[in-house]
């Protein structure tokens, strides 16, 4: 027991040392090269993006309004397995029209830099935790080895949910939508674009709920009794969070709210451990 204690003493007084070498425009500096070296590798790959045109718009951002997408075919079987002609979903090939000179190209350009994030975001995750992972003692790291892994994980099964479910949900309401049969729609890409890639992103970061919960109950903001109390609070949030992002009809915002409700719990079990990692922490001390 007192091995383990000098030890974290040496541990506590070496970090120490190493915070007073740094100063604040040193961080500052240090901050500075892991947002270029994050910034070098997303131009990087939306460069790669925009050269792979055609696979970015026709297989992946257009796809989701076409009857032949993964989602709608799943919509139609389950349709027909209930006897159901309201839940098959983009059955009619959307239109979408470009009204501006540069619409096309602009919205090239703006969704190889999306695309380049997306890509990049194993490397930006990492920059980030590589700034931070010095002002953490070695069991702390220790504990958060797989920091890196779980973020990534976390926000690209995000992206993929929003991109495989709210986005030909939200296309199919949104795009069939009318006020009177006199109007019909004509989809400007850039608007159907901005809905894509908007609802992907959100989702993501939405996903990443255990993560921010994490780093919160670290630093005692938050613990699992506060998640516990304020739970019922959390669920109308949450499905007011679904709303936002889903087309207005209970069927999709059922459907998203379900796995924000399972991160959340989710959140409370990693808030416990977190919490109970301190305590023990505490009282070895």
């Amino acid at each position: 027991m007192s091995e383990d204690i000098n030890r974290e003493k040496k541990a506590i007084k070496k970090k120490n040392s190493t915070q007073r070498e740094m100063s604040f425009l040193e961080h500052l500096e240090e901050l500075r090269w892991h947002i270029i070296r994050s910034a070098i590798v997303i131009v990087i790959f939306s460069i790669v993006a925009f050269i792979m045109k055609d696979f970015i718009f026709n297989v992946v951002l257009l796809n989701p309004k076409t009857p032949d997408f993964w989602t709608n075919r799943m919509f139609v079987k389950l349709g027909d397995l209930i006897g159901s002609e309201a839940i098959k979903i983009n059955q009619k090939n959307l239109e979408l029209i470009s009204i501006k000179m540069a619409g096309q190209f602009s919205a090239h350009i703006w969704t190889s830099i999306v695309a380049g994030m997306i890509i990049a975001s194993p490397v930006v995750f990492y920059e980030f935790w590589k700034f931070i992972s010095p002002a953490l003692y070695d069991k702390e790291k220790k504990a958060a080895s797989g920091a890196v892994f779980y973020t990534t994980s976390l926000f690209i099964i995000g992206i993929l949910f929003g991109y495989f479910l709210i986005v030909p949900l939200s296309v199919h309401f949104l795009g069939s939508y009318n006020v009177s049969s006199e109007v019909g729609n004509k989809i400007n890409l850039t608007s159907y674009i901005g809905t894509v890639t908007t609802i992907s992103l959100a989702s993501g970061i939405v996903f990443l709920l255990p993560v921010f919960v994490y780093f919160l109950s670290k630093v005692g903001l938050l613990t699992p009794e506060s998640m516990k109390k304020y739970r019922k609070h959390a669920y109308v949030v949450l499905l007011l969070l679904s709303a936002i992002i889903t087309p207005p009809d209970i069927f999709s915002q059922i459907l998203v709210c379900f796995p924000l409700i399972f991160l959340y719990e989710i959140g409370i079990v990693i808030s416990r451990r977190v919490v109970k990692k301190l305590d023990k922490q505490l009282d070895e001390i």
